[in-house]
């Protein structure tokens, strides 16, 4: 009897020995695909900073002054366009949101995955690089042109966006800027809000027309903030768009061009 209550121990024993060897390999494999995680996080940081140094600002604090309607503008941001381009050719534009602190390079690719997690310096990152629609015109004339992110965890890339959700963020600064390499483009925020990811919002127009005047109402309508901002067929928007926890649902950043 007591021989057999020992077996019963031993086997016992195995059990837990087992139990708890799978348990360690769980934690190991879990703990290297949180470095791994953390890794790559960082190495997309790291050459964004270093991309950083390509970009400065006037000393000037005061924000600037265009002009008739007396509203003060952040200074645009002065890009070393020869020193970010010999990095990429594909880098179009530097998008300079100061209010959320958002201020990177803008990619164009042959599609819209190829930037989606490489960074601008074409290493496989799922970061991925901040990328303008790939049917868009490279200089930003189309009627909507369209700016891809990835919502990070770590609040890099467009992973702030979701801060204009908030009604304080957009009265603090309803403007940002986007250069390229042919000038520095101010553009007003008119509206923001969640979609599907196949919606309207989407839309490529071949010119302005009374289609166009129409979706303009209709992503104006869909505004979760007040902007009272006057948009009309005349006017050239961009579309920031970035996922949420959702993967059906989309936060998008809508603005026009006001110089």
């Amino acid at each position: 009897m007591a021989k057999k209550e020992k077996s019963k121990r031993t086997f016992g024993d195995v059990l837990r020995t087992i139990i708890l060897i799978v348990a360690l390999g769980v934690f190991c494999f879990s703990a290297y695909k949180l470095y791994d995680i953390w890794h790559e996080y960082k190495i997309g940081v790291d050459e964004y900073e270093d991309l950083q140094n390509m970009v400065s600002y006037d000393d000037d604090d005061s924000p600037d002054d265009l002009g008739a309607n007396e509203v003060n503008y952040p200074d645009p941001p002065n890009v070393d366009w020869a020193a970010l381009q010999a990095v990429n050719t594909d880098v179009i534009g530097w998008l300079d949101m100061r209010a959320i602190d958002i201020s990177y390079p803008i990619a164009q690719g042959e599609d819209n995955d190829y930037y989606l997690h490489r960074t601008i310096e074409k290493t496989y990152n799922f970061a991925g690089s901040i990328f303008l629609d790939y049917e868009n015109n490279k200089d930003f004339t189309d009627c909507n042109s369209i700016v891809y992110g990835h919502n990070m965890k770590n609040q890099s890339m467009f992973g702030k966006l979701k801060k204009y959700l908030e009604q304080e963020t957009y009265d603090s600064e309803p403007y940002f800027w986007i250069s390229t390499p042919n000038g520095a483009h101010l553009y007003q925020i008119f509206s923001v809000y969640k979609t599907g990811k196949t919606s309207d919002t989407y839309t490529f127009f071949s010119g302005p027309g009374v289609e166009f005047d129409e979706w303009i109402q209709k992503m104006k309508d869909e505004s979760a903030v007040t902007t009272n901002v006057d948009v009309s067929s005349d006017d050239k928007i961009v579309t920031l768009s970035t996922c949420t926890s959702d993967s059906s649902v989309r936060c998008v950043v809508q603005a026009k061009k006001i110089n």
